[in-house]
This record gives structure tokens, C-alpha cells and sequence, in this order.
């Protein structure tokens, strides 16, 4: 295990260059799937913090109660009521709406999964399968939220894709853990994290908290950029777009959409993407808490990327 960080110059050559050359959608089309009609805000934080750290297009994949809703939130996002929840009769089947949104796909670098699904055991048999399809196209992802209870319930979903990023929080990290057989011992978090994703087979495992822990098994970077000191409802929902909009650039890297010299393989580019995200988002915390202190919520965040990716990236 090497405790460690990326090089700012590393995250700052995959991000695209501002440039007139580039056309709409190379710097990254971000989907996120996720969204019931009890929980809209969590999938609209996390798609519009996608383009604010830079996308150029975020989607929005959700269930039939929560589509008009997120519309609402922003004319930016492009949102898809495609999701169903459980009814005694739904007017469509889960291999049907999975053909719905994989037709999606062709339109996407980078899929987050879990903002906002709820655990509805319909919403999650389709999730499920639209993982499986995502893996099969190796398109990136980020699991969140109510995407974690799915994989604690059935870990192989994801073992194995090693461009797949979790990101639990310390509730979830635990249940990751005992659903993979992982005793909770006195070891360091860093080495807590390192065991989880070798048990996941190289999936990187992003472990919040005090401090953010990175591995993918093989390496663990440590974020402990200060944050703000207050905890509201929505940050990792910023975070799964930030860290998604972060793999896009990846994409968009490999793919030489740009010239570059260097020569990062995309799976040192994961783990690179997910610390860039945390890094960001925290400092994104601290700079909205120290402007309006404890009435800080989500929506301050969202509204310091900007300067602050000019700050800590475009330098």
C-alpha cells in the first residue's frame, strides 16, 4: 500500500483545454440514473454539478413522479422519466424500460447510479440490470447512495469492473465490508479501504468521511483538503457528479480529443478521478461555509465551482 497523492499537474493534464476546436459534447455526457418521486433533489445535484465542473452535457435518467419535478430545477439538464416504480401493474416491464435508457447509452461517457432511486424493489431490479449492460459497453461508473444498498445486496454486480468507483459514507462502508466478509479490526482506514477493493477485485472505493480514502486496491491516495465545518444533505450527490464529470475527461484524454504528450492509462486515470473530485468538492465546502457559515446548504456549494476549479485547475 503507498499513501499518497496524484500530482495537481497529472488531474490538470486530463482536463480539456478551453478551445474553439473542441465541438459540444467532447469534454463529456454525463447520465445520471436515479430520481423517485420522494427524492429529486439528490439526481439534480448530482447532473447539475457535472456541468458545472465543466461537462458540456448532463442527463438525467429518473422515474415517471420525478421527471416533471427536476425539469423544473434547471432548463439545463436533459431529463428522461424513463424509471417505474413498483405497482400491482406496471404499464411497462423492467426489460422494457432497460431498453428505453440503454438506447441512451451511445450518448454517454460516463453513468452515475443510485442518487435518489429509493430502494423500490422495481427501480432497483432495473438499476441492476442497466449496471450489468454498462459493464458489458465498459462505460465508467459511480455508485452512490441507494446504489450501494444494491450492491451490499448483491456484490457481484460490480466485482470485477475496475472502472467502477463506490462511494460510500462511513455507514456504508461498514455494510460494504460485511457484505464481503471484511472484519470491521482496528486497521487503518487506508488499509480498510485497500481490503475492500482487492474484495471487489479492483473497483475503486472512494471511503468519506473525516478524511476521503482512495484505493483501487493497488494504490491509496488521502484527501484531507480542509471542507466546511457544516454537513448537509446533497454534498456526495455533488461529489458523484464531480467525480463522473472527472471520468469523462478521461475519456475524453484516451480518446486524444485533444494533443497531449503524456501517456496516463485509464486506469490510473480512476483513482486520479476520484480524488480530483473529492479534492474539489471540499474545497468547494470550505469556501461556501466560510460565506455564509452555519446556513450553508447545497446549493451554496454548487454555486463556488466554478471559481474554484478556475482556482485550483486552470492555474
Amino acid at each position: 500500500m503507498s499513501d499518497l497523492q496524484p500530482s495537481m499537474q497529472d488531474i490538470q493534464e486530463i482536463i480539456p483545454p478551453l478551445s474553439s476546436a473542441l465541438h459540444k459534447g467532447q469534454a463529456g455526457r454525463v447520465g445520471v440514473v436515479g430520481g423517485s418521486e420522494d427524492y429529486t433533489g439528490a439526481p439534480y445535484f448530482s447532473a447539475i454539478s457535472s456541468l458545472k465542473f465543466g461537462a458540456d452535457l448532463a442527463h438525467v435518467i429518473c422515474e415517471l413522479g420525478a421527471g416533471v419535478v427536476i425539469k423544473s430545477y434547471s432548463p439545463d439538464l436533459i431529463v428522461h422519466p424513463y424509471l417505474r416504480k413498483s405497482t400491482k401493474e406496471p404499464e411497462l416491464t423492467v426489460d422494457e424500460i432497460v431498453e428505453k435508457v440503454i438506447a441512451l447509452y451511445p450518448r454517454l461517457h460516463v453513468l452515475v447510479f443510485g442518487p435518489g432511486l429509493s430502494r423500490d424493489a422495481y427501480m432497483l431490479e432495473t438499476t441492476k440490470k442497466l449496471i450489468q449492460v454498462a459493464r458489458e459497453k465498459e462505460i465508467p461508473i459511480v455508485i452512490d447512495a441507494d446504489g450501494l444498498y444494491l450492491v451490499q445486496k448483491d456484490p457481484d454486480v460490480v466485482k470485477g469492473y475496475r472502472k467502477a468507483i463506490l462511494t460510500p459514507n462511513v455507514v456504508e462502508f461498514k455494510r460494504l465490508c460485511e457484505a464481503m466478509g471484511i472484519e470491521n479490526s482496528t486497521a487503518s482506514k487506508e488499509a480498510m479501504a485497500e481490503e475492500l477493493s482487492k474484495a471487489f477485485d479492483g473497483v475503486t472505493v472512494v471511503q468519506k468521511g473525516h478524511e476521503d480514502i482512495i484505493s483501487n486496491g493497488k494504490i491509496v491516495y488521502t484527501c484531507s483538503a480542509e471542507g466546511g465545518l457544516k454537513r448537509c444533505g446533497g454534498q456526495g450527490d455533488v461529489l458523484s457528479g464531480a467525480i463522473a464529470t472527472f471520468l469523462a475527461f478521461g475519456i475524453a484524454y484516451e480518446n486524444r480529443v485533444w494533443k497531449h504528450s503524456s501517456n496516463i492509462p485509464f486506469a490510473d486515470i480512476v483513482p486520479i478521478a476520484a480524488y480530483a473530485g473529492c479534492l474539489a468538492v471540499r474545497s468547494c465546502s470550505k469556501k461556501a461555509f466560510d460565506r455564509v457559515q452555519r446556513s450553508m446548504q447545497t446549493s451554496d456549494l454548487i454555486h463556488e465551482i466554478g471559481p474554484v476549479f478556475q482556482e485550483m485547475f486552470e492555474q
